[in-house]
């Protein structure tokens, strides 16, 4: 799928510098950085440690403001935090004082227009989340609290709750990253499940690149601090993709290529 068939851009960076700190102290976390994202497109970064990858989920969703250029979402420029996101991370954050199906609606409660609307509709809303968790494997389990279930569990639901307001984008900071191998890629599928479904802009940050290339159209490698964009690299593989395509020799290819992107020998 190339960017053409995907449509315009959706998110656009144009030489965006973003630091932390004044003066000696202060460290540049994304150094004059260009990126097009397209609508629709699944897209995953990766690079060392301290790079830069969750500074620009950060500037993509208006929680940072960068220092120099611009960032632009759906063509208007990012001046505050959107509302248009989900965002799913390593821990899932869900509230343990609520039930799952409570916390998969907090989105709905909060977010508008949904919050104006929530107690008149809420069985609607209700509707909807069950539905989602049914996707995932949960539907038996909305009534638990967070601390009934498996780090697995949880991150399904975060998931539920991220895409629940049915976002034009979806942020992934590490969400798998706390989780076995096993877990991790029964979510890969789930993910990608979603988001065939639902064709939602997604930005995914990661170390691991088998999920780099499992599940992303595109794989952005950033160069160590001060983060630039090292390469491009575009995915080819069919979807959906299974756990056979990790063994076709074309992904172990790509893996190995964007490895040696990241630690030249």
């Amino acid at each position: 799928m190339n960017d053409m068939a995907l449509g315009r851009p959706y998110i656009e960076l144009n030489r965006v510098t973003l630091g932390y700190g004044h003066g000696k102290a202060k460290t540049v976390a994304l150094a004059e950085t260009d990126m097009e994202i397209a609508q629709g497109e699944f897209i995953a970064v990766v690079g060392p440690s301290g790079c830069g990858k969750s500074s620009l989920l950060k500037l993509v969703s208006g929680l940072k403001m960068p220092e120099q250029g611009d960032v632009t979402v759906g063509g208007e420029r990012v001046t505050a935090p959107l509302k248009t996101c989900g965002m799913a991370f390593q821990n899932s954050t869900l509230l343990p004082w609520r039930t799952l199906l409570d916390n998969v609606l907090l989105p709905l409660e909060i977010v508008q227009p949904h919050g104006d609307n929530f107690r008149k509709d809420r069985a609607r809303y209700e509707g909807m989340a069950h539905a989602l968790l049914r996707t995932v494997g949960l539907g038996d389990f909305s009534s638990k609290y967070p601390w009934e279930l498996s780090g697995g569990m949880q991150q399904r639901a975060s998931l539920c709750r991220a895409l629940v307001h049915e976002p034009r984008q979806l942020l992934l900071d590490e969400p798998f990253g706390a989780l076995d191998q096993f877990t991790r890629e029964e979510l890969w599928n789930i993910v990608q499940q979603l988001w065939m479904e639902k064709k939602p802009t997604v930005v995914l940050v990661t170390h691991d690149l088998r999920e780099a290339v499992y599940l992303a159209d595109t794989v952005y490698v950033f160069s160590p601090r001060p983060g630039r964009i090292l390469s491009r690299t575009h995915i080819p593989l069919p979807r959906p993709r299974t756990a056979e395509t990790m063994y076709l020799p074309e992904f172990v290819e790509l893996t190995h290529a964007l490895r040696e992107q990241i630690h030249p020998q």
